[in-house]
């Protein structure tokens, strides 16, 4: 078949996006993508195309980045702040709509195809539309509990209500519904969609794992630095830990201040570096904050690229963490927001280090990408009848 995927991420660097299009073409269909920050000469593989469509940044500054310390203050700089968390909400909903606008042409021009693949929510009006004027089969992928997210900005409980309703009667249209961990699709049945199925964000299994050593030698956190990860407890606790290491390695959010005290930091690495960078500490953080539906319910990617390292985790004490972490005994739990419960959680995997690691060790024959690309494969193949 042929097929069309829309999303507004970055596509360079959006690991699920990139993972479920060569799965598709391996599985004999040819998938085109339409996204946005594609570098010039990007390249998936075979089978695969893929185009820009550029966004504005909006109201973001410039200069973002880790600093010791907490930044100006002053009226004009509270001000500012103010201004922007009253106006921040209407200028994301325009500014994706803008891209959506811009990129309805490039939408066109695809077509027509056999099945129109939107990547979260705010791709979907426009993949709706045109899978209804193709007559091709509409698929929505939820990356994220979409109305339930912590967003910056004032608060929006009107814009979130309706939006879930919109999201429903635009996502019952899709032959079927795919997510990322099971408390996100049982939320989404309940909302009354009813083939969703689960297909989380776990890698390709590693040929050759290195044995782990017998201690760690620090704390890795390897992902987006940014609001909502609860970094400043991390910091916290790293004081409480030292001088047993802890390390942030990833791309800095705009406009994001952090005290790193005693944290120490590494340049960004590929994927696939990522894997040894991790070996060599020992423990993954998978941290997250308590302060929204869509984290208590989440499965973050770094949680599977842990499993696929052969490390265990110190991980949120949220729902769904809490679930697999437990079941697979994949590392510690803590409290988020308390950091002396990250630093008892730390300890504990180390007091406990072989049992943890047989415990991910063991966990990489079911949580890889090579199960869950099986779902999606079979699903694509009910599409064809």
């Amino acid at each position: 078949m042929r097929i069309l995927m829309i999303a507004q991420s970055p596509i360079a660097g959006d690991s699920r996006i990139l993972r479920e299009a060569t799965a598709l073409v391996a599985a004999g269909h040819t998938v085109h993508v339409i996204g946005r920050d594609v570098p010039e000469g990007f390249e998936v593989g075979p089978g695969i195309t893929v185009e820009s469509v550029s966004r504005s940044s909006g109201l973001r500054a410039g200069n973002g980045g880790l600093t010791v310390g907490h930044g100006h203050s002053g009226p004009k700089v509270l001000a500012k702040r103010f201004g922007r968390w009253l106006l921040l909400p209407e200028h994301r909903n325009r500014t994706e709509k803008q891209w959506r606008i811009a990129a309805a042409p490039r939408v066109a021009a695809a077509g027509p195809v056999d099945v129109v693949h939107a990547h979260d929510f705010n791709t979907l009006e426009l993949a709706a539309e045109y899978a209804a004027s193709w007559s091709a089969s509409l698929v929505y992928d939820s990356h994220e509990l979409w109305f339930d997210r912590a967003l910056p900005g004032r608060p929006t409980p009107l814009w979130r209500a309706r939006g879930r309703r919109y999201e429903v009667a635009l996502a019952s249209k899709a032959r079927v519904v795919f997510t990322v961990s099971d408390g996100i699709a049982a939320r989404l049945r309940s909302r009354g969609l009813t083939d969703v199925r689960v297909v989380r964000n776990t890698f390709p299994r590693a040929d050759d794992v290195p044995p782990a050593p017998s201690q760690p030698e620090g704390l890795l956190y390897a992902g987006r630095v940014g609001a909502g990860r609860d970094l400043p407890t991390v910091v916290a606790a790293a004081r409480e830990l030292a001088p047993f290491r802890t390390v942030l390695m990833g791309s800095v959010d705009p406009n994001y201040r952090l005290d790193l005290g005693p944290v120490e930091t590494v340049a960004e690495r590929s994927i696939d570096e990522v894997d040894d960078t991790l070996r060599a500490y020992g423990i993954s953080l998978v941290t997250l904050t308590n302060t929204c539906e869509n984290h208590r319910l989440a499965l973050p990617n770094k949680l599977f690229h842990a499993v696929r390292a052969g490390v265990p985790v110190v991980a949120a004490d949220l729902p769904e963490l809490r679930a697999v972490v437990t079941q697979y005994k994949l590392g510690g739990l803590y409290e988020p927001g308390n950091a002396h419960s990250l630093a008892m959680a730390v300890r504990t995997v180390i007091d406990n280090y072989t049992t943890y690691t047989d415990g991910v060790r063991a966990a990489a024959a079911e949580l890889n990408w090579e199960h869950d690309a099986a779902t999606l494969v079979a699903a694509y193949s009910t599409l064809a009848r």
